[in-house]
C-alpha cells in the first residue's frame, strides 16, 4: 500500500505548509467536512515533535478515525514526517503507517507537494484498491486546502 504523489499548486509554499500540515486539523473540517469530521490535538503540542493529533472520518473513508504522530517537522524546509498510532488500518490491514510530506517552492511562486507513504501489510491482510482511494482523498485535501488559500490571500500568510 505505499506509495508517492506530487501535487502542483499555485499557493506559495510556506502558505500550503500552514494550512495543509501544521494546522490541517483546524482547518480541514471546514474545506472538506465530506471527509474529515474534526480534528484535535489529543497529546502534547500543536506542531511539535511527538504531538499526537486525532483526525476523524465521515462514513465516505473506509475508518473512523486516525490518531498520528508528529515525528519530525522543519518549518523552514516545509516538511513533515508522521506515523499513525491508532485507528485507520492500523491492527486490521496494517502493521505500520506513515507519511513523509515536502512542499517544494516552484519558481513560478507556487509549490509542488511530495507525498511518500510507508506501510506494512499484516501477514496475509489484502490492500485491495485502499491505495487508489488513498491517493484520491490526498489530492482532494490538498486541493481544498488549494481553494482556500486561493480564495483568502491573507490566510496563512
Amino acid at each position: 500500500m505505499p506509495f508517492s504523489l506530487e501535487i502542483e499548486s499555485p499557493v506559495a509554499a510556506s502558505r500550503m505548509f500552514k494550512a495543509a500540515l501544521v494546522d490541517w486539523h483546524n482547518l480541514g473540517p471546514k474545506l472538506a467536512p465530506e471527509i474529515l469530521v474534526s480534528g484535535s490535538i489529543v497529546e502534547g503540542e500543536s506542531g511539535a515533535v511527538g504531538g499526537v493529533r486525532q483526525l476523524n472520518f465521515s462514513s465516505v473513508m473506509p475508518f473512523s478515525y486516525v490518531k498520528e504522530r508528529l515525528d519530525f517537522i522543519d518549518h523552514e524546509k516545509f516538511e513533515v514526517k508522521v506515523s499513525a498510532v491508532e485507528g485507520g488500518h492500523l491492527g486490521t490491514i496494517l502493521e505500520s503507517a506513515s507519511a513523509h510530506f515536502q512542499i517544494k517552492p516552484t519558481a513560478s511562486g507556487g509549490c509542488v507537494v511530495k507525498v511518500v507513504t510507508e506501510s506494512k501489510l499484516k501477514p496475509g491482510a489484502v490492500s485491495g484498491d485502499d491505495e487508489a482511494k488513498a491517493k484520491e482523498a490526498m489530492v482532494m485535501l490538498f486541493k481544498a486546502a488549494e481553494a482556500y488559500l486561493v480564495a483568502n490571500p491573507d490566510a496563512y500568510a
